[in-house]
């Protein structure tokens, strides 16, 4: 198991002839402790599996340093960083047993037999696999062959890393939770440093002790579940973590305080009012709540979901979404509503001012 850290990483793609290098992985400096459960969360395009290969060493990066434990490895081919990769669709022999698939990697590396034997059962035996290592890999679901490559990846012991593309996208919705709470259970089991990528929130928030959270190319945010949804430092946190996400609206400032369209707030996190820049402020759904004397609203949908509604309002042009509980009445007349001053945050050019955002 190693540290791992990038030092002023950035990566272009080739462009075309003529054209300016347009970077898919923008500046990085980023440390993924030894023995860390780490996820890369954003959507499509963000960047995340480019910064994965350049981990594994599948890419070298246009610029910057790559660290294990110290060493600089960022020119040494993937066979020398010691780095277990399971992709996004499971990568098997068919024609092999389970127990052989398992055990590819060991005797392409010469470990004795015995040892060999032990190591497979081992990990069989976490992957609930036991009794299927004499089957054919071909007529295993794409769950079970899934669990092959995740087993791939686990069963040597010299592994530096085990990074984690996408794997639960081609399984069945049923049984990604099961996957990804045996994924959660191996690593405590094992302690290897794990990094996962996803753009799915609920994998990345209950895999991942820590979430790297990517958007256009660059990290925004790195934090704990807890910190990423309490406090979100960049707008795209914010929208992209929650569901709903959060509610992103213009305001002003006057006297450190913001103003929504014409509406004087109450901010925990007051700022200096001479800020220039796009303004705006950002309160969770669950934040918002009807209130006798506040923002007036009209309310445009409601939609029930059981032990909560997601109630959509509109104050002039901007839409704002709430969480209200299902015992809680909903006005039929003349709404207004309120934000929790204490988790209403103000941003500038999408990112977070006020105190403790320095």
């Amino acid at each position: 198991m190693s540290r791992i850290e990038f030092k002023d990483v950035r990566h272009a793609y080739p462009p075309a002839a003529g054209q300016a290098p347009v970077y898919a992985l923008k500046e990085v400096s980023q440390v993924w402790e030894d023995g860390g459960a780490y996820a890369l969360l954003g959507p499509s395009g963000c960047g995340k599996t480019t910064l994965l290969n350049i981990i594994s060493g599948l890419l070298t990066p246009s610029e910057g340093s790559i660290l294990f434990d110290g060493r600089e490895v960022t020119n040494l081919p993937t066979t020398e960083r010691h780095i277990a990769q399971v992709f996004q669709f499971p990568v098997v022999y068919d024609t092999m047993t389970v127990f052989d698939n398992l055990a590819f990697p060991l005797r392409n590396r010469g470990m004795p037999e015995p040892r060999v034997r032990e190591r497979v059962v081992e990990i069989a035996a976490m992957l609930d696999l036991s009794d299927r290592l004499k089957q054919r890999a071909a007529g295993l679901t794409a769950d079970g062959k899934q669990k092959i490559s995740l087993g791939r990846g686990l069963v040597r012991e010299d592994v530096n890393a085990i990074l984690f593309d996408e794997p639960l996208t081609v399984i069945d919705p049923h049984l990604k939770w099961q996957l990804r709470s045996k994924l959660k259970e191996l690593h405590q089991q094992i302690g290897v440093t794990m990094i996962y990528v996803t753009h799915d929130q609920v994998e990345a928030l209950t895999f991942a002790d820590q979430v790297v959270v990517m958007h256009d190319g660059a990290v925004v945010q790195v934090g704990s579940p807890i910190d990423l949804f309490n406090e979100p430092k960049h707008t795209f946190v914010g929208y992209f973590i929650g569901s709903p996400g959060m509610n992103i609206l213009p305001c002003r400032l006057e006297q450190g305080q913001p103003v929504f369209a014409n509406n004087l707030l109450s901010s925990s996190y007051p700022v200096d009012t001479d800020l220039s820049g796009k303004l705006e402020i950002g309160i969770r759904p669950e934040f918002v709540s009807f209130c006798d004397d506040g923002i007036p609203v009209e309310i445009q949908k409601v939609e029930d979901l059981g032990r909560y509604q997601v109630v959509t309002v509109k104050h002039e042009a901007e839409q704002i979404k709430m969480l209200v509980g299902e015992d809680q009445a909903i006005p039929s007349s003349s709404p207004h509503i309120q934000f929790d001053p204490g988790n209403l945050r103000i941003y500038r050019d999408d990112w977070a001012v006020g105190p403790g955002n320095a």
